[in-house]
Formats: structure tokens, sequence, C-alpha cells
């Protein structure tokens, strides 16, 4: 093994604004054999998220540490087994976890968990069946609480999160409306998956949309993007409406302060509530999620798409894509040993 090369994305400086290519570090270490206990594991495919932005800040107002500067990128992937001292897992076992940007990672077992691609195809352990599936499941079901005939609004609503969360409204039995970037994004959602209706943020008023779409308020809001949207929504509130705090990817790459909601005074009007959602949380109950959502996925009522970019070398503007709107599904990135 001592001949073989690890490639990694290492985080170089701490991003003002938009991420600069500046910003990364591109190595090679030679590969090492596992120490007592360890795993080493060949990564095959990386998930993208929008959260790793926020892990780049030097920032205590967050619900993990940063990474640090010269340190492997810190992103979910999923692999296989090439070298094991550990007895829990075997030369061949396909797994999932924190393993960074990078061709192969070493692993004491903390945080693996075993994935099956007979059951699924690996990016879909990062995709639906992974953190993004775990969030919409219990952001929408735990602190959304939505209920037949409610309405759902779901911002990004063609991205990995939104996307989940939608059609988990419409099994529940919601009339569920989207926000999403473009024309081909809102034609999706509703021809596809079965939204009912979609706004494009670019071209439409939100505000008018939603008082069109909407007409008895929004009873649940998921929200992906924060800022104007978050505005818009908080003004067409039904009595009692929950909001799910998921994400702000509008506010990520400010150099200004985060820009709050002007309207919340609506949460005291119609006795509302807006509640964040962590998906480490719910770490506990994943199987429990994953075991329902495989079954919708089997049965038709749940579909997933995954976009998929080759090559570790692209991961630079692949990431980038996370904040242009570029991509369609869950991005992924598929590197070239896979």
């Amino acid at each position: 093994m001592s001949t073989a090369v690890n490639h990694q994305y290492k985080l170089a400086a701490r991003p003002v604004g938009t991420v600069k290519a500046s910003d990364w570090k591109s190595t090679q270490e030679p590969l090492r054999d596992p120490a007592d206990g360890e795993v080493v594991i060949q990564v095959l495919y990386i998930s993208l998220d929008p959260a790793m932005r926020g892990w780049m800040n030097d920032s205590k107002a967050s619900y993990i540490p940063p990474v640090g500067l010269g340190e492997v990128m810190r992103a979910l992937a999923v692999g296989r087994v090439t070298a094991s001292k550990n007895p829990k897992f075997a030369v061949g076992d396909h797994v999932s976890g924190l393993l960074g940007v990078q061709d192969y990672a070493y692993s004491n077992g903390q945080g693996l968990t075993k994935v099956d691609p007979k059951l699924a195809p690996l990016p879909v352990y990062l995709s639906t069946l992974g953190m993004p599936g775990m969030t919409a499941y219990f952001g929408l079901l735990e602190v959304g609480q939505p209920k037949a005939g409610d309405t759902v609004v779901v911002s990004g609503a063609a991205g990995a999160v939104g996307s989940v969360v939608g059609q988990i409204a419409k099994i529940k039995g919601a009339r569920v409306i989207g926000i999403a970037g473009s024309a081909d994004k809102c034609r999706y959602l509703v021809e596809e998956l079965g939204f009912d209706a979609a706004i494009d943020y670019k071209s439409e008023d939100v505000a008018a949309a939603l008082a069109q779409h909407a007409p008895q308020g929004v009873n649940v809001y998921f929200d992906n993007v924060g800022g104007d949207i978050l505005d818009a929504v908080l003004t067409r509130l039904a009595r009692g409406a929950r909001i799910v705090i998921c994400g702000a990817i509008s506010q990520y790459n400010n150099t200004t302060p985060v820009k709050g909601p002007a309207n919340y005074l609506s949460l005291l009007v119609t006795r509302s509530t807006m509640t964040g959602i962590v998906v480490s949380d719910y770490y506990d109950r994943t199987i429990e999620a994953a075991m329902v959502m495989a079954g919708w996925i089997a049965s038709g009522k749940l579909k997933t798409r995954e976009d998929v970019i080759n090559g570790l070398d692209n991961f630079p503007k692949a990431f980038d894509m996370l904040f242009s709107g570029a991509n369609n599904g869950k991005l992924v990135l598929k590197l070239a040993t896979a």
C-alpha cells in the first residue's frame, strides 16, 4: 500500500464571500497501512452540501467546529473498505460517514455506517437515504408536523432536501407549493414530483404568487434559503403555522451580516412558530427513517435524483454549482476510481 498516493483537497484560507480557487489546496500524500483498530476506505462518492460553506467559517455560532486551515475539507461520502484492522469492518464492506474530500480516508470506525449497494445505488445513500433525506424526513414530520389538507411551502424545492420534503408532504396528504430558481425546475416539481404548484422566484413575485396559490395561508414552511423569500412567506402565514429553519443558502456567501426576517412579527399575529432543524439530533432514529423512505422509493411514491460530477479534480467547480443553482437534484462527486 505504501506506493499508492492519496489525493486530497484541503482548506487553504477562510473564504470571504464566494469561495475562490485559492481557498483550496490540492495535495498528495503516500497512503499508509491502517493502525490497530483502523480501516482504510477508498472514497467512491462525495456529497456536496451547502452546509460545507458554513463549516469553512471560523465561527463559534455553529453546531459543529469549523474545518481547520490545512485540514482535509470535511464532507460526507461513501466508500469501500480496502484494508482493515478493525473487527467490525471487513475488506469489501461499503460504508458512509464523514470521509472528507480525498481518494482515501482512515477511520477508527466511529461514525461509519455500513450500506448495501444491492439495496440502493451508492449515491442514494448520500441523498434520499443520507443526510439530505434524513433532514427532510425529521424536519418536516417532527418539526413541521403537517396534517392532511395543510398547505406546505418549501424553498430550494428542487434541491436535495427540498425535493424530498415536498414529496413526503404529498404522501402525508398535504397540498405542496415549491419555490425554485428556473422554469425547468418548476416544471420538474409539478410534472415529475407531483407538487401542486411551483413558483419561479427569479421571474415571479413570490408574495403575489403565494397569495394566488395559498389563498387560505401557509400552514408549514420549510425554509432552505432565508432572506427575501423567508420574508415573503412570513406575510402569508395561516394561524398556528410552523416554520422549519433548515438553511439559508441565500446568506452563506454574504460579506455583510446575515439578513434576518423583517416580517417576524407575523409569528405573533398568527401565533406561529419558527424552529431550527439539525439532523444530528435524530441520528439514533436514522434506521427508522431509512426503512420508511426505502419503502416509499420501492413503491414509487418517492423519487430520488442525483446530479453526478466525475473526478476529484472537479471538486472546486462542482462545489460552486451549489450556489449558482446549476445542479439538478442532489449534487454528488464521483471519484475517478469509483
